[in-house]
């Protein structure tokens, strides 16, 4: 696993490894700051870049919103994708990622609930992925994503978010996928660890970025386009 350091986070606890299916709860500061943007009268147009989930929608639409699903970790697991790179390493076709997911012609989204997939999805379809959500942000609109912090661990679970209420998520397991191997407890294997640098990097492009760091080894990141 790829490593970027430099984090200064302090550990605090870890999370602790459940049956796939099994939900925790969470208090999600991020999540507090989107919801003062779902009481607003004007219908928004909101995309949830995991798994569909029931919640959710029930949430958005009980607000009068609409809301686009598409289940991008999944996608990128397709073999398709699957190339060599100019040293004759594997590597992922973003641009074929590109043309068969987010693809939304003349549509735009006043929210984006990215989640953490940043951190579980190949590392060359982290950066093509953001610049493509920054086209299809409205101005002034806002993306929503969590981080791992270094303590969290290289085994830490892969969970999908459902929204419960303005500040509180249920975390549910994603379970292995058929085949895989290894200790990973989640169907999906932390990537990478990214450092408050690394990910003001990643979005240079937006106009402001904030950080909200949580108790369970979480960095939630608001960015404004």
């Amino acid at each position: 696993m790829k490593l970027f350091r430099g984090s200064s986070e302090k550990p605090e606890q870890r999370t602790v490894s459940r049956p796939a299916g099994q939900r925790l709860t969470r208090r999600s500061s991020g999540l507090g700051e989107v919801a003062k943007l779902f009481e607003s009268e004007e219908t928004l147009c909101v995309l949830d870049l995991g798994s569909t989930s029931a919640a959710n929608i029930r949430y958005l639409t009980e607000r009068g919103h609409k809301i686009y699903s598409e289940d991008l970790l999944d996608a990128s697991t397709d073999p398709a994708l699957v190339i060599q790179d100019e040293q004759g390493k594997p590597t992922l076709d973003s641009k074929l990622f590109l043309k068969e997911n987010l693809a939304y012609s003349g549509t735009q989204f006043d929210v984006v609930l990215f989640w953490n997939l940043a951190d579980y999805m190949d590392e060359s379809l982290v950066r093509p992925v953001i610049d493509r959500l920054w086209s299809l942000i409205s101005p002034g609109g806002v993306l929503l994503a969590f981080f791992h912090t270094r303590e969290a661990g290289p085994d830490s679970p892969c969970y999908r978010f459902h929204m419960v209420n303005n500040d509180t998520l249920e975390m549910q397991l994603i379970g292995k996928r058929e085949g895989q191997k290894g200790p990973v407890t989640g169907g999906f294997q932390l990537q990478r660890v990214f450092n408050n640098r690394h990910i003001e990097n990643l979005f240079r492009d937006f106009s402001s970025i904030k950080f909200f760091l949580a108790r369970d080894n979480i960095r939630e990141v608001l960015v404004v386009r």
